[in-house]
């Protein structure tokens, strides 16, 4: 949150001019105006702008990530972007950790001690900022970032960083444990009514910490038997052995939920009547999942092919879902959108409203996402317990965060602006009701009944979460793809954009490290790369 002045030029000149011509003594280097290293900044406000920033643009819906997710291709550049996968210099999170530094620093001073809730939170957020990036890129600066006396900081190895980030958030949930166990009724109290924009309890913040925590360490799976002072499966236990050491997200009621209004939208689509729904297209990797196992939520999210309906089938025939083809060259994705080849996304749901009121609430760390990675980890043999009950959960959890139940009539809408007669021989305006289908979640659940803690079993828990995350949660379906391979997600065309045509493995370091902080950058560089700064190999967390 940027507070822009409001005073006018000439207020401005004239003070100056008082200044200047007064007869006085004084500071005259000071600006009362800024607040100075010793001043006293309101905590709620360092909060409200951490919550408020933490997702970037590219995170939420229908952004880059969602394409890079194949969850939507677009058709037509100029309007919806190129499905090219060259990421290039990425940007960093020491917004997020300097903001999380100040806090605690803040806290310190005001509140005397380091076991206030803003000193938890802000342990929460430096973990946060350093996954972020360090996921991104590999080794990073981050024990020595934020520091203000340490202009090039060191590059702490991505092992480091991750076994930093891991106390962090053991720290912050004890923090908030030990407040709670000394005043009960914090439970169920907010957190701060003024500065927390997802408006959590006391304890649904642990829950968030704590479920992140386990989707760190089960995004460090490749690394769980070689570094055994990480204790990632031991980790893994602990936090399902204990709720009440360690509580968890219970229900979608705990989900980390970004609100969106009518100044931050929903979606930059989201305008109303408009033809920016032609511009893109759901992409097969999504849809042919959905379709093999004649999945509901693919009548909420996506429409049939015009050219298959016009062709005699039904709204309701699964093999009417045609998805995109990453792969493909742009121009030929738009030419065979043009003529009705390709479904669509859900107009009505997701391009009406300004603030998304028609859609799936966003969630960027969510109850079903936590459900499939307990799964996953039980799978792995990390903990004890059912893997095919919280698979289970996991889907149930995604299915009623679209508000779908058995038997459910859904209504589908025309998705596009055409009048072309051979893919729209009704000439149904955009929005106008096209058809209905019928939920049939038994169906569905049997179709993708769990088959055991064994590999079949673990690609569908993961395959599923990549069902669950649809517009949600970021670049999770990504990482999780870079880290197991599943689901596959398309490459090899020249649609990808790359030089080998695949998917790349990591972004390029932020410009700045190698402009402002050389030395360490080549040394990581040439440490973990060879020297070179490689989107094509893998760092210590995905080799």
């Amino acid at each position: 949150m940027k507070i822009k002045s409001l005073i006018p030029f000439a207020l401005l000149l004239s003070m100056g001019m008082v200044s200047i011509t007064g007869c006085q003594k004084g500071d005259l280097i000071n600006n009362p105006n800024v607040a100075g290293s010793n001043s006293i900044v309101p905590l709620s406000l360092l909060l409200n702008h951490i919550t408020a920033t933490l997702i970037r643009t590219d995170e939420q819906p229908w952004g880059y990530s969602q394409d890079a997710n194949q969850y939507v291709i677009a058709n037509y550049s100029y309007y919806r972007g190129t499905n090219t996968y060259n990421f290039g210099n990425t940007s960093d999170s020491y917004d997020i950790l300097k903001y999380a530094l100040k806090m605690e620093q803040q806290a310190s001073a005001q509140l005397g001690n380091q076991t206030n809730k803003y000193y938890a939170l802000g342990e929460f957020f430096k973990a946060y900022s350093g996954i972020w990036l360090s996921q991104r890129v590999g080794d990073i600066p981050f024990s020595q970032a934020g520091n203000p006396t340490v202009l090039t900081p060191k590059y702490d190895t991505q092992h480091d960083v991750y076994k930093s980030a891991l106390t962090q958030l053991d720290n912050a949930n004890s923090l908030l444990e030990a407040l709670v166990a000394a005043n009960p009724t914090l439970a169920n109290t907010g957190l701060d009514a003024n500065g927390d924009i997802y408006s959590l309890t006391y304890v649904q913040w642990q829950k968030v910490i704590n479920s992140y925590r386990l989707r760190v360490l089960i995004s460090l799976s490749k690394r769980a038997t070689d570094n055994a002072d990480l204790q990632i499966p031991q980790q893994f236990a602990a936090i399902l052995g204990n709720s009440t050491k360690y509580p968890i997200m219970t229900s979608n009621s705990d989900n980390l939920v970004y609100r969106f209004n009518t100044v931050n939208r929903y979606s930059t689509w989201s305008l109303g009547l408009n033809p920016y729904n032609n511009f893109a297209n759901p992409g097969s990797t999504y849809v042919n999942i959905s379709v093999a196992t004649q999945d509901p939520r693919l009548f909420i999210t996506s429409t049939p092919a015009p050219l298959q309906i016009s062709g005699g089938k039904a709204i309701s025939d699964f093999t009417a879902y045609v998805g995109s083809d990453i792969n493909q060259a742009q121009a030929a994705l738009l030419t065979s959108s043009n003529n009705g080849v390709y479904s669509f996304n859900n107009y009505t749901r997701y391009y009406a409203s300004a603030t998304g009121a028609s859609a799936e609430p966003f969630v960027f760390i969510g109850y079903s996402e936590m459900c499939f990675n307990i799964a996953e980890g039980i799978n792995r043999g990390w903990a004890s317990g059912s893997s095919s009950t919280w698979y289970t959960n996991g889907i149930n959890a995604s299915l009623a965060l679209y508000g779908i139940t058995n038997g459910q009539a859904l209504t589908v809408t025309f998705p596009i602006s055409s009048t072309e007669p051979s893919i729209n021989p009704k000439l149904l305006k955009q929005g106008d009701t096209w058809g209905t289908a019928t939920a049939n979640t038994t169906q569905f659940l049997a179709n993708v009944a769990y088959a055991g803690d064994n590999a079949n079993g673990l690609a569908q828990i993961l395959t599923q979460k990549y069902i669950s995350l649809f517009n949600n949660s970021g670049w999770e379906a990504f990482y999780n793809f870079r880290r197991t391979g599943l689901p596959a997600l398309t490459q090899g065309g020249s649609g990808i954009g790359t030089p080998n045509n695949l998917i790349p493995r990591r972004w390029l370091y932020p410009a700045s490290e190698a402009a402002y902080n050389t030395a360490n950058n080549a040394a990581a560089l040439s440490s973990q790369f060879g020297g070179s700064d490689d989107p094509t190999k893998d760092a210590w967390l995905t080799k």
